[in-house]
């Protein structure tokens, strides 16, 4: 039965008279003119499709060249370029009004945020070993209805070498006494003297500085301004810290 189905079908293939050229031709250009109509007559979301294939034809083409590959470079803390050997990466985000809270990452590694429930409404501070790196405390202070002798006790401790990060969440004016606002000058602040009811504010500086430090923002509580109700927008600042020789 095989043999005589294969003898057949050669015999068939040998009278069948030839197709000519440009009925060929003709035949590809009825197809082609069908097709395009057909593409044309197709509701939207399947000319998506179609383009979708033919994009998937077009990878599988060995003349095209293939599209680059974009790899993101993420550097500690998010920033956008890595810092010296010498240097601390770091990123300060403030509070955005009374409901988001603020997030202070150093060296790579988120030292406070609401995730590590360790912030709160007042001053966010940070101190650490300017050598080293070493985190030695994390400390929050309620500058509304807080003491203010903590803080004072707090700041009055911090020695040479030391550094000091700080992230404002709500209020932090209100228990600012001027005391308050002469350490943080001690520290290299140029903008604490400023710093009003619901203002935000943040702040790297370290003790024993005397210059002005260059990380240091603030915005106004401002009405017209103000992005939240009664609240300005949240400040983010980052960079690289030189260690401490």
């Amino acid at each position: 039965m095989p043999l005589n189905y294969i003898s057949c079908h050669a015999h068939l293939s040998e009278v069948s008279a030839p197709i000519s050229s440009e009925a060929v031709r003709f035949g590809f250009i009825l197809a082609a003119l069908f097709l395009m109509w057909l593409i044309a007559s197709m509701p939207l979301q399947y000319k998506v499709k179609v383009e979708n294939i033919r994009d998937l034809l077009d990878r599988f083409n060995p003349t095209k060249a293939p599209e680059p590959v974009i790899v993101a470079v993420t550097h500690k803390c998010g920033l956008s370029k890595e810092c010296p050997e010498d240097h601390f990466a770091f990123k300060i985000r403030s509070g955005a009004a009374n409901v988001v809270g603020p997030k202070i990452c150093f060296d790579g590694k988120n030292v406070m945020s609401t995730a590590m429930n360790n912030i709160g409404s007042g001053l966010n501070i940070v101190l650490l070993n300017g050598q080293t790196g070493e985190i030695i405390k994390t400390e929050v202070f309620n500058m509304y209805s807080g003491d203010v002798q903590p803080l004072l006790n707090f700041l009055k401790d911090i020695k040479s070498g030391q550094l000091i990060l700080v992230a404002s969440f709500d209020e932090i004016a209100t228990k600012m006494t001027d005391e308050v606002r002469e350490f943080f000058t001690s520290f290299g602040s140029s903008l604490i003297k400023s710093v009003k009811y619901r203002d935000n504010w943040v702040f790297v500086g370290a003790a024993g500085f005397k210059e002005k430090s260059p990380f240091e923002m603030y915005i106004k509580n401002d009405k017209d301004k103000n992005i939240y109700d009664g609240w300005p927008e949240l400040l983010e600042m980052d960079g690289c810290i030189p260690m401490k020789t």
